[in-house]
Order: C-alpha cells, then structure tokens, then sequence
C-alpha cells in the first residue's frame, strides 16, 4: 500500500511496474486513500484479480439500454473510480439481474478523416464477486452494431493494470498518459491539479494507458 504521507516519485513507482512487469509479476499500486474511501471496490477488484468470482457465461445474458441513475448506482457500488458523465448507458441482465454495466460517450468526428466517428469506453463494471466472462466483448459488439463508430478508445489505469483484458479483446496501445498529481480534501477526495502549483504533493498517479479498437 502507498501511504499518502509517502516520499516517493512517480517515475520510481513506474519503474517498478516495469520490473515486475519483465518478471511477469502482477503489481498493484494500491493508495492509502483509495483503500480508506472504497474499501468493498478494492476487495472486490482483488477478488477478481485472484480468480475468486462466481463465473458467469456472456452468451446467457441480454443487453438492454438503462437510465443514468441505475448505471450510476451500479457504477458507484462495484468500480473503483466511480461514476461520471456518458451518452450510452448499457447494461448486462442475467434471469433479469443487473451483472455487468458499460458507458460510452457520444460519437466524435475526428479531423484526420472525412466521416471519421471514434467513441470511448468511458466505464465497464461487473457485480461484486461475479465475472462475465464475454461480457465486456458483447456490449463493445452491441455498441458498434448499434452506433457505427470507426473506433472505440478507452483507458486502462497503470496502478491496476497494463491493459491486458482490452489487448486480448483486439485493442491496440497507442499512447502513454503521464501521471496525474491530486489534491485531498479533508473527506480524502481526489482533485486534479492541473497548474502543477503543488507539484511537490505525495498523492498522485502512474498514469494510464490509451488503447484503441478499430472496426
């Protein structure tokens, strides 16, 4: 666990996930502040990780479109970083159980290409202690089918990850975001700084890591 009263840079702990990268080691980054705000996300996100979920079979679930206050709840209970603002809302229904939810923004057109539409992935989650296994692959199907978008990007957070799921899904890795530093109030909530004015803050990120699929 990283303390937020650490000493620590960000390139030290990026150089880190690199090593134990090479090792073939799985290293989680996990913030004292993140453990304090959403401890039941952090166990569950381990649990998964661990192999430890009931498994469910993507194929035996049905999509249907839902409002933003069921995808919010569903959000907020069983990802880490929470809700935010999306144009699509999907979720995935077992024997009319809620298991698995995604969030895509609006179709962007993109300058480097007369009618070009890419969109993002803004948030995929899956109920506490269950894997959808397919799940993440049906609603990206269901979304491109439905919208005809010439590429779908997203992000995987480089504390948790290096973006392995989206890879075996055909995702390609296309950039590198540096890390962010943050700010806490007194109820640890993060905000960004983005003038770099407390540039010598401990709390902060390794980054993340931008992938694109194509269609």
């Amino acid at each position: 666990m990283v303390s937020i009263a650490n000493h620590h840079q960000p390139q030290a702990l990026i150089n880190l996930q690199e090593e134990y990268h090479i090792a073939e080691i799985k290293l989680i980054h996990l913030w004292e502040d993140v453990w304090l705000t959403r401890p039941l996300q952090v166990l569950a996100r381990i649990g998964s990780l661990l192999g430890l979920n009931v498994r469910i079979h993507g194929r035996k679930t049905k999509i249907y479109k839902i409002a933003k206050p069921v995808a919010d709840e569903f959000i907020n209970e069983n990802h880490l970083q929470g809700a935010v603002n999306s144009r699509y809302k999907f979720g995935l229904f077992e024997n009319e159980e809620l298991v698995a939810v995604a969030t895509f923004s609006a179709l962007r057109g993109m300058n480097h290409t007369e009618n070009y539409k890419s969109a993002e992935l803004i948030r995929f989650a899956v109920k506490s202690g269950y894997t959808v296994t397919g799940g993440l692959s049906k609603l990206i199907s269901h979304f491109s089918e439905l919208l005809k978008p010439n590429d779908l990007m997203t992000y995987a957070d480089r504390d948790w990850s290096a973006g392995e799921a989206y890879a075996t899904l055909g995702f390609s890795l296309t950039a590198t975001i540096a890390p962010k530093q943050f700010s806490l109030d007194q109820n640890l909530n993060r905000s960004i700084i983005k003038d770099n004015a407390e540039a010598n803050t401990a709390v902060f990120n390794t980054g993340s890591l931008k992938f694109i699929l194509k269609f």
